[in-house]
């Protein structure tokens, strides 16, 4: 019976030592819970972790940026600035080296064409010089003699209109010749050839070459297509819904394709007045500078600036994203624990508006706080989001 006694109390001593540790294990989960939601959105960084992420400290500040409207475009060139260069008498090709790409400079040379009735241009208008001076004379007699009735008027009409004829024909030939591409001065002097050079007529470079040496070349041919480098401009597309916000001089900011993260600026200089089928017009914008990389046809990506307001930005790194939401650090300043300084931040919720030149407008979600009073992480806030997330999963009490 004693024994009996002895065990029941044994039993009723371990229920009860059993409540207590589950009583305690209870009020140190609580405990744990209690924590894990004071340190929710918080980070700490030892002094050594600080150095080695490199963080750095500043304020939001007061930007100028605009709202923007994002569309796709090409490089172009206006219809005067892509010339074909041509020969309007034809000839067959004997001297070019220009080839697609190739650079050109005003009054470089081009191609040399030869044909052999160029000689006998110039010689007729060598023959009609040399007969100017003689007919001159004739006509210069013949009008004295008839003002001094000597002669018959039909004498002095043949000799005005033989002279005349011969002064159009003198003039209608250096013009030819002039197309052609010779210098009538020169052949005066005696210079006469077979072969005519043609020359660049702008700076620029060359886009197409349709003929090679020895190729014959017929007045209506293309030669080669050159680009005037001067004249290059952004061609934007824009859509009827967008087409109210975009007005002359908003500014441009464009990319090429493979290189997406430098950024060109334009100027909107014209806004095309016919809406295409696909409810679309053509916005051209002229360049701020000369870019030696740029070609015709060349695609863009491109931002047109619709608005400016001077807003709070921080820089672009600043801002981190989880969860569906952007955030900012705020330095919550630091403290000493067991000998050891600890930097202290805290995650803020923020709402993200255009970026502009690396810096992001922000105003944050907790409209009752002063940004402009809030030191944030300018540089490193990723890290501290790294840290973040992992010391959540470890169960640490610190998260987001």
């Amino acid at each position: 019976m004693k024994n009996t006694i002895k065990y029941i109390n044994r039993i009723s001593i371990v229920f009860i030592l059993g409540l207590t540790i589950a009583s305690c294990g209870s009020k140190n989960e609580g405990t744990t819970e209690e924590h894990h939601e004071e340190g929710e959105n918080t980070v700490e960084l030892t002094e050594a972790q600080y150095d080695q992420a490199d963080i750095q400290i500043g304020n939001a500040e007061r930007k100028v940026i605009g709202s923007e409207l994002r569309v796709n475009g090409v490089i172009g060139v206006p219809p005067q600035s892509n010339i074909s260069i041509n020969m309007p008498y034809g000839g067959f090709v004997k001297y070019t080296e220009m080839l697609p790409g190739s650079k050109v400079k005003k009054g470089q040379l081009l191609v040399v064409i030869e044909n052999p009735e160029f000689i006998q241009f110039q010689q007729d208008y060598l023959e009609g010089l040399a007969n100017q001076e003689f007919l001159k004379a004739e006509y210069d007699r013949q009008k004295e003699l008839f003002d001094e009735k000597v002669a018959s008027g039909k004498t002095f009409q043949q000799a005005k209109s033989d002279y005349l004829a011969n002064e159009a024909r003198i003039k209608s030939m250096e013009e030819r010749l002039k197309i052609i591409g010779f210098n009538p001065a020169k052949i005066r002097q005696g210079t006469v050839s077979a072969s005519v050079n043609i020359y660049a007529p702008v700076n620029g470079s060359v886009r197409e070459v349709y003929t090679n040496v020895g190729k014959y070349i017929n007045p209506q041919d293309v030669i080669m297509d050159i680009t005037n480098a001067e004249d290059l401009h952004v061609e934007l597309t824009v859509y009827e819904n967008d087409i109210p916000r975009v007005k002359e001089g908003q500014r441009i900011r464009f990319a090429l394709a493979n290189a997406p993260d430098e950024w060109r600026e334009a100027e909107v200089f014209l806004v095309g007045s016919g809406v295409r089928e696909d409810r679309s017009v053509t916005v051209h914008g002229h360049l701020k500078q000369m870019y030696e990389d740029l070609k015709p046809g060349m695609y863009v990506a491109a931002k047109v600036e619709t608005d400016s307001n001077e807003v709070w930005a921080v820089p672009e790194e600043s801002i981190v994203r989880f969860g569906g939401k952007h955030y900012v650090f705020a330095y919550a300043g630091e403290k000493s624990e067991n000998d050891e300084t600890m930097h202290n931040f805290e995650m803020l919720e923020v709402i993200k508006g255009y970026t502009e030149d690396a810096y992001t407008q922000i105003s944050l979600a907790d409209s009752a706080q002063d940004l402009s009073a809030i030191e944030l992480v300018t540089k490193g806030a990723f890290t501290l989001l790294a840290k973040a997330k992992n010391t959540e999963e470890e169960g640490g009490g610190h998260g987001h």
